[in-house]
């Protein structure tokens, strides 16, 4: 194992593979906005939320916002930005990626919007929008993904993402299809598709790989044992193979189960690995975002747990929301929040570096206290959430989306300190 390079090194080698700061920006400040408006979707949607299971409403439009508004927002920005330096090759396309944002963020508000006020043929046209994006967005990064030299791990996480993201696509046109009286696929079929390959597959195949990068690099550690890695990914893969399978209705229950059993010791091997990574690196304070991110570990190895209830049919009240809860928000959300609050002050430093004035540092970048309020709203919000489905209380419900709204506005000002602190004047290099 080759120790790994530290922040600095990692973009100051590469930073001819930098995109314009705008662009990543853009895409991590949409999915500020969205975060703190997933929580306030969800003051008026109190009431179902307790035992939602799918259908048009607030709650729905809460979800989205979170999957669509944060979590895919957030890996357009990183995986244009991260994975060209990861795979040693400038972005061909430099003014695709702001397309793909002007194609994007109006399509989450339209289908949101649509979704929450029950306006299908809003959520039809912000649906196109977002198709076409997501469409661009997967040429952008199959031509990355094509000339990739190094890091195969992270290669295949990034192939295998981009083909559950072909069968999330089709499978939402499908959804959005029947909500505008068409048909594609039967709905329980297009469901039963979507959600495992928009959580696991897409969403979670590149959490998982671009950890391969982030943990290392934010912990100042070794390098990950490329063949372990692989071998997670097999094991994901062939377990997100059979989920599919079982989508279509071959064998449902048993290929479930198997297909947990494959996920299960994928992420086992993988969790490992990011404990290694982490008690060999140099830094130990990582601070209050990677309390977040081994907050998601926790919620993603319960979530194999509950969709093992989910598959045998336990009669839990509530256990369709629970899982999506502790899926979506504890353990997709949590990372990808916990790593937006590393990723953001360190591109920054390097943007700024190299101009002939001494950078700020990523620390200096930080305004910490808005990170302890998100981390703590946050951290009180999710127990909130859970004890609402648990309890069947809208009023529990509202109040953990209150204090998950207030995390909203504390992460909001630490984007926009962080954007002020941007732009101060540097200090003379040297």
């Amino acid at each position: 194992m080759k120790p790994a390079a530290s922040a600095g090194q990692f973009l100051a080698s590469a930073r001819s593979r930098l995109l314009p700061a705008s662009i990543p920006l853009r895409f991590f400040g949409a999915a500020v906005v969205f975060h703190l408006l997933a929580w306030l979707a969800l003051l008026p949607g109190a009431q179902a939320l307790p035992r939602f299971d799918g259908g048009l409403g607030w709650p729905l439009a809460a979800l989205h916002l979170i999957t669509l508004g944060v979590l895919v927002m957030s890996a357009i920005g990183a995986s244009l930005q991260l994975l060209p330096v990861a795979t040693r090759q400038p972005v061909r396309w430099q003014r695709a990626p702001a397309l793909v944002w002007w194609l994007y963020l109006p399509g989450v508000a339209a289908v949101t919007l649509g979704m929450g006020l029950g306006l299908t043929p809003l959520l039809g046209a912000g649906a196109v929008l977002v198709l076409l994006a997501l469409t661009l967005f997967a040429w952008l990064l199959a031509a990355n993904l094509r000339g990739a030299q190094g890091m195969p791990a992270v290669v295949v996480h990034g192939w295998a993402a981009l083909a559950c993201l072909l069968g999330v696509l089709f499978s939402a046109a499908a959804l959005v299809a029947g909500w505008l009286g068409w048909t594609l696929l039967p709905r329980a079929t297009a469901l039963a598709l979507h959600l495992p390959l928009a959580t696991f597959g897409f969403m979670g195949l590149l959490a998982l790989g671009l950890s391969y990068i982030l943990v290392p690099m934010f912990a100042l550690a070794v390098t990950p044992d490329e063949r372990q890695a692989l071998q997670s990914a097999s094991l994901a893969i062939a377990g997100l193979v059979l989920a599919g399978l079982a989508a279509a209705g071959l064998a449902p229950r048993p290929l479930r189960l198997l297909a947990l059993g494959l996920g299960a010791a994928a992420i086992g091997l993988h969790l490992r690995l990011m404990v290694q990574a982490l008690r060999s690196g140099m830094r130990r304070q990582l601070g209050p975002s990677f309390v977040l991110v081994r907050l998601a570990w926790g919620m993603l190895v319960l979530s194999l747990a509950l969709a093992l209830a989910l598959v045998l049919q336990a009669p839990l009240a509530g256990l369709p929301a629970l899982f999506s809860l502790v899926l979506v928000g504890g353990w997709l959300l949590s990372f990808v929040l916990g790593m937006l609050q590393r990723i953001l002050p360190f591109l920054v430093s390097m943007h700024l570096a190299g101009r002939g004035r001494r950078a700020p540092t990523p620390s200096a970048l930080t305004a910490e206290r808005w990170l302890v309020l998100h981390a703590r709203c946050h951290l009180l919000a999710l127990p909130g959430l859970a004890l609402a489905i648990g309890f069947d209380s809208p009023v529990l419900g509202l109040a953990a989306a209150t204090v998950g709204g207030l995390g909203g506005l504390a992460l909001a000002g630490f984007f926009v300190e962080l954007l002020r602190r941007m732009r101060a004047p540097a200090a003379p290099a040297g």
